[in-house]
């Protein structure tokens, strides 16, 4: 009986585990890691993949929320482009603001973070620059239009009075002229926190002894370390802050409504985002608003890819 079962053992120990395959070994080797990204790819699939999905298909419809949808085809898109006088006014808006928001935010807000970091109280001048950026934008236009207010006890009016710049005030938010400007200064002051932020923690992490092999190799400036040491090293961060910019400019919205109205005086502070505003939740034609909406994903998502070509690392 016991030779038996040394016999059984030994049969038991001169089996080869069969090879695993292909995906077995690829699953047993990246499993932890997908495991623990399950928790945001569900999130990210419920929340922007499947409205991205289900906004793609309704675009090729016409659909108002009490009716079924009815297939349309390319005429939501076709009216868009060439019957939609007002979408093409904001179209020329958005891109005019995203235009001048767009790289003025990004450049301040680097610039503004690379005299900060070399500061003693940085940390204090950090939180008063980011603060903007956490504040509602239906309040910070609040507080901008005391700035910016029509009569003459408004800010900037009463400052180009009294210098004797002009003799009138000047209706900021009413004229057509200054509307598009007034939004454009606000959002480029809100929009600074997050990049500037961003930026900022990036550059207290290039390392201390790069900049001392700068001055080794023959930099002498603070242009020089900026050009060849600072930007190579922080181009994760300036990827970011680039595609962010990008998403914010072309989704302008709350500080356009509540600076101008809706709609504006002559359309001049109308955007994309408020046309689509307009015909989803005003005139419920949830259709053409979805082909609004993928016209405005396209948009965002070929600049981010060329943002990504920019700022790609020479080293991927």
């Amino acid at each position: 009986m016991a030779s038996d079962v040394i016999l059984e053992t030994g049969k038991d120990l001169n089996i080869k585990s069969k090879p695993l395959s292909g995906f077995s070994k690829w699953w047993a080797k990246n499993r932890t890691g997908y495991l623990l990204m399950l928790p945001f790819l569900i999130l990210f699939s419920i929340f922007i993949c499947v409205p991205v999905g289900v906004s793609f298909g309704l675009s090729f419809t016409s659909y108002n929320m009490i009716q079924p949808p009815r297939w349309v085809g390319l005429t939501n898109y076709r009216n868009l482009i060439l019957d939609d006088d007002i979408f093409l006014i904001a179209l020329k808006n958005t891109l005019i603001f995203s235009c001048v928001t767009g790289p003025l935010g990004y450049v301040m807000s680097f610039l503004v973070a690379w005299v900060i970091n070399e500061l003693k109280f940085r940390k204090a001048f950090a939180l008063a620059f980011y603060a903007p950026s956490i504040t509602s934008g239906i309040a910070m236009s609040v507080v901008w239009l005391y700035f910016f207010s029509s009569d003459r006890y408004g800010f900037v009016n009463n400052l180009l009075i009294n210098l004797g710049i002009i003799l009138e005030p000047i209706m900021w938010n009413l004229n057509s002229k200054t509307i598009m400007p007034v939004i454009m200064i606000v959002s480029v002051w809100m929009s600074m926190g997050t990049g500037f932020l961003v930026t900022l923690a990036g550059l207290q992490n290039v390392p201390r002894e790069l900049y001392e092999a700068g001055r080794i190799d023959g930099i002498h400036s603070r242009f020089q370390e900026l050009w060849y040491i600072t930007i190579p090293m922080i181009t994760p961060q300036l990827l970011f802050t680039a595609i962010n910019t990008i998403v914010g400019s072309f989704g302008v919205f709350d500080v356009a409504v509540s600076i101008a109205g809706m709609p504006s005086p002559n359309y001049a502070g109308h955007t994309i985002v408020a046309h689509l505003y307009d015909y989803a939740f005003i005139r419920f034609q949830m259709g053409y608003a979805s082909a609004i909406a993928m016209v405005l994903f396209f948009l965002t998502f070929v600049l981010g890819r060329v943002s990504m070509k920019v700022f790609a690392s020479r080293d991927t």
